[in-house]
């Protein structure tokens, strides 16, 4: 199993888009990673068409070199991840010690915030490209970016190649 051995942490709250959360979790697991669910708190949240999933851990209560890989699903969930300290900090602390940070549609504002895309080349949802440029991100639009250890992507439908290139990277 290409995965086995890693492990993963994929990032929740509220409004999250369903597939850019499933598709990596379920993908991951199947590759053999442990991969756990990290929300602001151990608690139930939904995503933008309903559907639920329950957080493993609170981010704090882990820390960046307790994963190989952070995954950032988009939705309006990352304008929730970007108010909760912990979150931010774990992200912020996981770019600083060069662990792969995949963020996926508007999930680049925890990049911002996190200070994560300062120089780097990055993509995500046409809408917040004036938010990663103003982060000092440069902003291409292509399936998926990889600048060092951040793996962007824009939408859905870019969920296989931001797969693999995590998978690549890991």
């Amino acid at each position: 199993m290409e995965l086995q051995g890693k492990k993963i942490a994929i990032l929740a709250e509220n409004t999250y888009e369903d597939m850019e959360l499933w598709y990596p979790l379920l993908r991951f697991k199947e590759a053999g990673a442990e991969v756990v669910v990290v929300g602001p708190k151990r608690e139930t949240y939904t995503s933008k068409h309903g559907y639920p999933v329950s957080a493993d851990m609170a981010a704090n209560e882990v820390t960046a070199s307790d994963f190989d890989a952070f995954i950032v699903p988009g939705g309006y969930a990352p304008d929730n991840m970007r108010r909760c300290a912990p979150m931010i900090d774990l992200i912020r602390t996981a770019n600083q010690e060069g662990t792969i940070i995949a963020a996926i549609c508007h999930a680049g504002w925890v990049l911002a915030s996190a200070d994560a895309i300062h120089g780097k080349e990055v993509t995500g949802f046409f809408s917040i490209k004036d938010d990663l440029q103003n982060a000092g991100g440069k902003f291409v639009d292509r399936e998926v970016v990889r600048d060092g250890n951040i793996i962007t992507s824009r939408t859905p439908v870019d969920l296989p190649a931001f797969c693999r290139e995590i998978i690549a990277a890991l």
